[in-house]
């Protein structure tokens, strides 16, 4: 069976859990040996994984014509698309597209990121799809989130072929309900198109039901899971922080979405009660300045460190030298960090409104707002030792058991109920 995969971020370039599940779904799929994965990347590096897909680059697809030799390809693209296939999709431009701002290989430039001209970069990644839509051959569409659906669309319309759409996330999660019309309508527009509607937890699939008015018979729970940890990975020393301070983490995009007030309001809570453990609020985001604020206004600035963004193997090291982690997400579609902590011997607090709050068991579950609650668990985690050594051994036992390669064939029969 061969997929053709729209999406917006894939390892080692992501910028959190949209990426991570892009590469997790393609090696489940690819794991059963008959599937053919195209992955279609705004702006790939040249430096990622392909043993489990083809990726081509949107940023090197032409969309008019240019008279460019071999060896200019080779110099100019030859890291991410060889010179046969741009030849191949130039012979499958479908309009005049001349009139729009074009490199000298009659390429969109795309940023691959998610800055203010956004909405600009998602249609022009559409346009692009029109190419590579009828230049590629294959049985389903597979569109990852709402940057991708109006590319999805834009393939079903041109091959026929069925189109399956994945939600990561929607805008009732990103924004606690303060709902962007624009984004909205795009991503109600996909489902509507959509044959098949994957969604990252049940939370996830009601929302999509009740709030974007979708047929339950096409709309399915395809839950996240982990990847192994690599022996580079395993090799990372574990601290033992018995008789010295004990670590707590926050691992995410500082945003409202995510929570990250309530975990300094808890810190504050168990702060004073103890003052042996250090917390640790690692990320990026546009709520970062007021956290630091807010840890300062909580007299507990010299107990919290904010070490910004992390990425591959530093993840893994914080996971490892903290003794808790917690996720207060006011509302998380699924959260996959909370099980790499798991996989890490990490005991984790993870807030209800979670969509892997639904699979996972050997873990804390506290509402996002119960700021009591969470100070009660990070304290119990870091001054019970009975309590951590359960959660420690259950929770890696547990995650052990979630794979891609599962996920992979729940999707492929998904897949064969609409071809």
């Amino acid at each position: 069976m061969k997929v053709l995969m729209f999406g917006w971020e894939y390892p080692p370039h992501i910028l959190g859990g949209l990426g991570t599940a892009s590469f997790g779904i393609s090696e489940g799929l690819h794991a059963q040996g008959d599937m053919e994965i195209t992955f279609c990347l705004p702006r790939p590096w040249g430096d990622e994984d392909k043993k489990a897909a083809n990726i081509i680059a949107m940023n090197c697809v032409p969309i008019a014509w240019r008279d460019v030799s071999e060896d200019y390809l080779k110099e100019r693209i030859g890291h991410v698309m060889s010179p046969e296939l741009y030849y191949d999709l130039r012979n499958n431009i479908y309009a005049d597209f001349n009139y729009m701002q074009l490199n000298d290989l009659g390429c969109i430039e795309f940023s691959g990121k998610y800055l203010d001209n956004l909405h600009d970069e998602i249609n022009n990644y559409s346009i692009v799809a029109g190419v590579v839509s009828r230049q590629q051959q294959y049985d389903i569409i597979h569109a990852h989130d709402w940057l991708t659906y109006p590319a999805g669309i834009h393939a079903k319309r041109i091959s026929g072929k069925p189109l399956c759409i994945h939600v990561h996330a929607t805008d009732f999660d990103r924004s606690r309900g303060q709902v962007n019309p624009t984004v909205y309508s795009i991503e109600k527009d996909g489902m509507d198109h959509a044959d098949c509607i994957m969604c990252v937890s049940e939370l996830t699939r009601q929302t999509v039901i009740n709030q974007y008015h979708q047929d339950p018979r096409k709309v399915f729970t395809v839950h996240n899971a982990v990847y192994p940890l690599s022996e580079e990975i395993q090799a990372i020393p574990r601290p033992n922080h018995k008789g010295k301070d004990k670590i707590v983490t926050f691992l995410g995009r500082i945003t409202m979405q995510k929570g990250p007030e309530y975990f300094v309001e808890a810190a504050s809570m168990v702060l004073h009660r103890t003052r042996n453990i250090r917390f640790c609020m690692a990320g990026s985001g546009d709520m970062m300045n007021k956290m630091i604020r807010l840890a300062a206004e909580k007299g507990i600035a010299d107990r919290f460190h904010f070490p910004g963004f992390m990425k591959g193997k530093e993840v893994y090291e914080c996971l490892k030298n903290s003794d808790g982690y917690v996720m207060p997400s006011v509302s998380e579609p699924f959260g996959i960090s909370p099980l790499e902590a798991m996989q890490c011997g990490t005991p984790t607090i993870i807030s209800k409104q979670s969509g892997c709050s639904e699979i996972l068991t050997n873990c804390i579950k506290v509402d996002y707002w119960d700021i009591h609650a969470m100070a009660d668990a990070i304290y119990s985690i870091c001054h019970n030792d009975s309590l951590f050594d359960y959660l420690q051994e259950e929770g890696l036992k547990e995650v052990n058991q979630i794979t891609w390669a599962k996920v992979g064939l729940w999707i492929r029969e998904l897949y064969e109920r609409v071809l």
